[in-house]
């Protein structure tokens, strides 16, 4: 069933408070998640693929330069001005997801290129699985070992982002003549006899509201992992980067395509239909109307989202596990 929804209608607004439990239920998921993969590397057979995907992928140049080129426009984006007339910020927060979000996703196409098609092509993947590893435990050894890789990127590339979001707001607000909020409150600790630092509100709210974002951005880098490995095991490295960025595109496109095709001709809605239902709806995942109104994604939002990118990441392992059982390694 394809999903249309938008984040601004399952967002809070400014003056609506979430639950703190939902927000803790939220953490927990996340750090259960983080635990399966971790025991995934280090106690299943295709762990061992996957940290050997994994350290493989962090070796690649290509590693240390989406890495560099990241960190470099997050922190051009933070000091050249946008001219927006006080929107600065979330005009920061906008681009700085995008960045994010096309980092992790060229690293993941380009390791699931290499790591999968190339070995079989270049025969390798025998050498594997002449040892007592079958072919699925090959698959998803190397979907996990692509995530593992797609997080050691994000993690530094998150780190600076929100440490530069902290940062633009007091930024923005000198740049405008306005009262430049303190970096830090500091307090008297109960315990000990000097003062610690506390986080701003008026900066850290603004840090809290892209929170969210980074945990879509991640499901939606998975998604498209998933396909990425899938095609993989039947093309080459070319193929496979054209397809995945037409389907990056087209599945941003869905909703706009189901919608315009109300009205036309019925082949045309049929066609936009069918388009919807196969290819993933990645709008899912954008929370740019959400930073455009000012409003935080709800947790029962990412908990739909985090259950649609569930069920296509399955959907799309269970295709690769398809067209890699008959697929000649000799």
């Amino acid at each position: 069933m394809q999903m249309v929804w938008n984040p601004v209608l399952f967002a809070a607004t400014e003056g609506t408070s979430v639950s703190p439990t939902a927000w803790g239920i939220s953490l927990g998921v996340i750090g259960l998640a983080l635990v399966a993969l971790l025991l995934h590397a280090y106690t299943t057979r295709s762990g061992i693929i996957a940290r050997a995907t994994t350290k493989e992928a962090v070796r690649q140049p290509v590693f240390l330069l989406v890495l560099a080129i990241a960190l470099v426009v997050l922190v051009l984006n933070t000091f050249i001005p946008f001219f927006t007339f006080g929107d600065d910020v979330k005009m920061l927060k906008d681009c700085g997801l995008a960045t994010l979000l096309i980092s992790g996703l060229l690293l993941a196409v380009w390791t699931s290129s290499m790591s999968v098609a190339s070995e079989i092509e270049g025969k390798t993947t025998m050498t594997l699985l002449s040892k007592p590893i079958n072919r699925r435990q090959f698959i998803l050894g190397k979907y996990f070992g692509i995530l593992q890789a797609v997080l050691l990127l994000l993690i530094p590339l998150v780190l600076c982002f929100l440490a530069l979001v902290y940062i633009k707001v007091g930024y923005d607000a000198r740049e405008a003549a306005k009262e430049v909020p303190p970096m830090f409150l500091w307090k008297d600790a109960s315990l000990v006899s000097f003062q610690v630092p506390q986080l701003v509100p008026v900066r850290w709210n603004e840090v809290t509201q892209v929170l969210p974002g980074l945990v879509l951005i991640f499901l939606e880098i998975a998604v498209v992992s998933a396909i990425s490995v899938a095609i993989s095991t039947r093309m080459p490295m070319v193929v496979n980067l054209v397809s995945c960025l037409a389907i990056f595109v087209v599945g941003h496109l869905t909703p706009l395509l189901v919608k315009t095709a109300i009205g036309n001709l019925e082949y045309v809605r049929f066609m936009a239909r069918t388009i919807a239902i196969v290819l993933p709806n990645l709008d899912l995942f954008n929370i740019q109307a959400a930073i455009a109104t000012g409003a935080t994604v709800r947790p029962d939002y990412m908990g739909y989202a985090a259950l649609y990118g569930a069920a296509y990441v399955a959907a799309a392992i269970l295709m690769a596990f398809v067209l890699f059982e008959d697929r000649d390694l000799a």
